[in-house]
């Protein structure tokens, strides 16, 4: 009895050590796109990690994955560094359905093993989650609104909205809207929730993600300057500047 259990411990021993779950890069863990379709995939890491070359790999096993792109490559699929963000992005063009499957966010470590994050990809005709546009702008002190939609599997799961840079969300659950009056978030429980974002600064620019039960999809928010208005003086005219 004590062999098998000292043999339950070794396999258990052997996958963790296959399964990475690090504290210092992160990304979402499930994400839906629709067939033919693209995707940036945001990656977070520690500030440790700024200088190092990052890359993406594919692979249910973290020790066994195969590397598909990194800073370096470009293609079908790109990965570009962000280091004043402390972030990289994924972009992932054409998707098929046979591009489903375990992917990782991951950087290269000089004299020592490399670190990363597992997400997967789900790639359907009729994907969990899906936004109409997944890059949107507004201007400084404006408005602008995200249109998200679920299948008939996930119309009833817990909607969240959220951002990367500090991983907050707002949430919604059978209820009509959120309870933050910058970000209202509307369901219609009927597969179509709307995410509207008012008074907008400059620092609420970034990367979102737009999630229903377990599943979600990114969006990128551009915030622009508002044009500065410009008064026009008439010399000798009772108007004063």
């Amino acid at each position: 009895m004590h062999f098998y259990s000292l043999l339950s411990s070794s396999i258990l021993f052997v996958l963790l050590l296959c399964i990475s779950d690090s504290e210092s890069l992160k990304t979402l863990k499930n994400l839906a796109v629709k067939h033919g379709g693209s995707i940036s995939i945001p990656c977070v890491y520690d500030e440790k990690y700024k200088s190092n070359r990052k890359y993406w790999c594919r692979g249910y096993y973290w020790s066994l994955c195969k590397i598909v792109a990194n800073t370096n490559t470009s293609g079908r699929t790109s990965v570009t560094d962000h280091p004043t963000q402390n972030m990289f992005t994924v972009e992932l063009k054409s998707l098929q359905d046979s591009d489903s499957g375990y992917y990782w966010c991951a950087v290269e470590i000089s004299g020592g093993s490399d670190d990363g994050d597992y997400v997967y990809l789900t790639v359907s005709s009729d994907p969990a989650v899906l936004v109409i546009n997944s890059s949107v702008s507004g201007q400084e002190g404006g408005r602008v609104s995200v249109q998200c939609l679920c299948s008939a599997g996930y119309k009833n799961k817990q909607k969240k909205w959220c951002r990367f840079k500090d991983w907050s969300c707002f949430t919604v659950w059978k209820t009509s809207t959120s309870q933050n009056s910058a970000v209202l978030v509307s369901d219609d429980e009927k597969g179509s929730v709307s995410v509207e974002m008012s008074g907008l600064q400059k620092s609420d620019a970034g990367w979102y993600w737009f999630s229903a039960g377990d599943v979600g999809v990114t969006v990128h928010l551009t915030v622009t300057e508002r044009p500065s208005s410009k008064i026009t003086c008439i010399r000798n005219t009772v108007h004063t500047c």
